[in-house]
């Protein structure tokens, strides 16, 4: 029995745990391997990193964890649930109640109202208006965009927009938040403070966050980092 076999019976201890994930594509009738046997898991509350080059495979695995991609082999298991083994309309269930989203071009629906967008996951997810509306609010207030509520996110500076996005990606409370190179679009300064927020709702809410990032200045504050190269987990370090 492999180390990740026994940790596999004790699945649900975890966020996130994934086994032998690999991705295969075909490219002009050539395999490439995006990702080659990955095996981690995450605590619940921790903060990890994942970096490497480019084509290291960092898209390809958040695409996967966020179950907007089929594995080609290789299992995800969010709270012990293996998320490939549901039919479609359970993993969008999942990815709508279990995973958060935090895009580096933040992803805002300009036509709706800075309220309306955080709503959103929990509009689709069929939580009452009385309770969403609540959320929202608490939210935007927490991470200090409440007097923004009813303008529109095109009104917003960058970081009035991913402190939206943060507040939309965890309007479900959902088991982990993935963070694709959240503060990519922001200026130094302004990027420091979003990262901050993060951490903060990691401290002080155990919000579970795997934080895909070019910034390794930023990496190294997490719980752990990830080193991805060539489609495989080159090391694994603390923060």
């Amino acid at each position: 029995m492999t180390p990740y076999d026994d940790a596999l019976q004790h699945a649900s201890q975890y966020a996130l745990m994934t086994v032998s994930l690999s991705k295969v594509y075909d490219s002009n009738g050539v395999q490439v391997r995006a990702l080659d046997n990955v095996d981690f898991s995450v605590d619940r509350g921790e903060f990890v990193s994942v970096v490497g080059p480019s084509g290291s495979g960092k898209s390809t695995l958040l695409n996967l964890l966020g179950a907007l991609d089929r594995p080609s082999s290789g299992k995800i298991l969010i709270d012990g649930v293996d998320v490939f083994k549901a039919d479609s309309d359970e993993i969008a269930r999942i990815r709508n109640l279990k995973i958060g989203f935090i895009f580096q071009s933040y992803n805002l629906i300009n036509r709706a109202s800075v309220l309306k967008n955080v709503e959103l996951p929990a509009i689709i997810a069929n939580v009452g208006k009385e309770e969403r509306n609540k959320r929202a609010l608490t939210l935007l207030e927490r991470l200090g965009v409440l007097d923004k509520s009813n303008t529109t996110p095109n009104t917003l500076s960058g970081g009035q927009q991913q402190r939206v996005a943060i507040a939309r990606a965890l309007i479900n409370n959902p088991t982990i938040v993935l963070a694709d190179e959240p503060t990519g679009n922001l200026d130094t300064k302004t990027g420091s403070e979003v990262f901050g927020l993060l951490k903060e709702l990691n401290r002080e809410q155990k919000v579970t966050v795997i934080m895909v990032t070019h910034n390794h200045e930023l990496a190294s504050q997490v719980d752990r980092i990830i080193r991805l190269r060539d489609g495989r987990i080159e090391k694994v370090v603390a923060g």
